[in-house]
C-alpha cells in the first residue's frame, strides 16, 4: 500500500515517564501518524465516507496520550497504534512518538522518541 494520510506535530499534555516527577507533572508529547490505507476512491469521489475523519483520529490520540499513565514511550507508540487499528478502516500506522523535555541530567537533545508500525494483520490488542 503506497497510500498515506499524514498527521504531524500534533502535540498532547501526558503524564508518561519512569521518574515520579514526570508522572506527577506532566509534559508535552509530540506525536506523528501515517495512517495507511486506499485513498484512490476518496481521490475519485471526494466524500468524506470514503477516507478517515482526521479530527477522529486527532481525538483517539488525544485520549490515549491523555489517559492513563505509561513508563515507556514504546508502550505509549503501542497504544496509539492499536487503539488506531481498533478503530479506523485502515491498513495500518506508523506511530511516532517523541518527548521534547527529557530528563536527561547535562544532556542536550531535541527530544527523546520511539518510531514504531503496525499492519491490521499484525494486531494483538
Amino acid at each position: 500500500m503506497s497510500d498515506r494520510i499524514l498527521l504531524k506535530g500534533m502535540v498532547f499534555y501526558g503524564h508518561h515517564g519512569v521518574s515520579p516527577h514526570e508522572k506527577e507533572l506532566g509534559q508535552p508529547f509530540v506525536v506523528d501518524l501515517e495512517l495507511e490505507m486506499d485513498l484512490s476512491r476518496a481521490g475519485i469521489s471526494d466524500a468524506l465516507k470514503d477516507t478517515v475523519d482526521y479530527s477522529q483520529v486527532y481525538h483517539a490520540v488525544r485520549e490515549t496520550v491523555g489517559g492513563s499513565s505509561r513508563n515507556l514511550l514504546e508502550n505509549l507508540a503501542e497504544a496509539v497504534a492499536q487503539r488506531i487499528l481498533r478503530s479506523f478502516p485502515l491498513e495500518g500506522v506508523r506511530v511516532k512518538v517523541t518527548k521534547p523535555h527529557v530528563p536527561i541530567k547535562g544532556a542536550v537533545l531535541e527530544g527523546a522518541g520511539v518510531e514504531i508500525y503496525r499492519r491490521r494483520d499484525m494486531q494483538t490488542k
